[in-house]
């Protein structure tokens, strides 16, 4: 069995066939190798009783060595898909893994434990907390008032949770503080072109918090698409901060007020953002690197740098490009006062 949706937050519903995907799908089977599918996954972890997809020519050779038993794929790249592989043809290959994640995985709905979620009787609840069936608080944590905690979620010791927070799909260690208004384990933004228009392509992830974690208030750290969303050790974020699905977020980092970090983002131990920063997808943020105020990242931050601007760059080569622009504005503004 290869890796699957948490089932403390996800229920893994009856397998299909692959003339059942085609049909639920709209796609056509071009190969059937009779695989009951059991699961949707990435191509780089799925196995045989999974379905992943490839949706572009640049992941040909993670569709090549993918031990999937099932595959959705434009026509173009019906060869490059694995023989053992049944093969379902679409014109839009996401939409149709979408479709298959809903009808093979559902999120567990909320509904208010009868009780034993509590690790002992110093867990305070303050007035109108929920806390969802196989949810689990441990000692000294107290969650504030209307707070919701979501079937499955794990909240370690001496943890304090203020007021209209909800926490779901996450796994949440020892001393972490969250402050009113934090959203933890919403869906990431993840859509895909349709048929009929975008769809949303279903977020069957967690989010972690490590010990001594703090996530000021109003705060959103969404849960990975597929893989984790983490936050390291001791790591500090400011109020208004959004962390997207599949971040990577070291230890001891702080991030300021309404920085963003978009999906699949890496940030090594120590990092610095300052506030309203903005960092783009799929980039790596290097040990002890700093990002200044305003800054958008758009290229990998080596460790131990500053960068600024936007795009953001070297801090050093920001200010002498800043200083000259300065100083070509001044000798344009003198010649037409002359």
């Amino acid at each position: 069995m290869g890796v699957q949706p948490d089932p403390r937050f996800f229920e893994t519903l009856a397998p299909l066939s692959v003339a059942d995907l085609a049909a639920l799908t709209g796609g056509e089977v071009v190969r059937d190798c009779g695989q009951t599918i059991r699961r949707v996954a990435p191509l780089g972890s799925a196995t045989e009783d999974a379905v992943g997809f490839m949706g572009d020519r640049k992941f040909a050779a993670a569709l090549q060595a993918s031990a999937a038993g099932c595959v959705f794929v434009p026509a173009s790249s019906v060869e490059a898909a694995p023989e053992h592989a049944s093969v379902i043809v679409s014109r839009t290959p996401q939409a149709a893994w979408a479709a298959a994640s809903t009808a093979l995985h559902q999120p567990i709905a909320l509904a208010q434990a009868a009780g034993g979620w509590a690790e002992d009787d110093s867990v305070v609840l303050e007035p109108g907390v929920v806390v969802g069936q196989g949810a689990s608080i441990g000692r000294g944590t107290r969650v504030g008032a209307n707070s919701v905690i979501g079937p499955g979620v794990q909240i370690g010791r001496d943890c304090q949770i203020g007021p209209n927070v909800t926490v779901g799909f996450a796994l949440i260690g020892d001393r972490v503080k969250l402050y009113a208004g934090v959203r933890i384990g919403e869906a990431g933004f993840g859509a895909a072109g349709g048929a009929s228009g975008a769809v949303d392509i279903p977020q069957l992830g967690r989010v972690i918090l490590q010990d001594g974690v703090t996530v000021g208030a109003n705060t959103c750290i969404d849960r990975g698409a597929f893989d984790d969303t983490v936050i390291g050790e001791n790591t500090k974020i400011d109020n208004l901060v959004m962390i997207a699905h599949n971040c990577v977020i070291g230890r001891n980092c702080l991030i300021a007020g309404h920085a963003g970090i978009s999906g699949s983002v890496v940030v090594g131990d120590g990092v610095i953002f300052g506030g309203k920063a903005g960092i783009g997808d799929h980039i790596t943020i290097g040990v002890g690197a700093r990002v200044a105020a305003g800054a958008g990242v758009l290229a990998d931050v080596p460790a131990g740098e500053t960068w600024s601007g936007y795009p953001a760059k070297p801090i050093r080569q920001f200010l002498r490009q800043t200083v000259w622009v300065s100083r070509q504005a001044g000798r344009k503004g003198a010649r037409t006062d002359d």
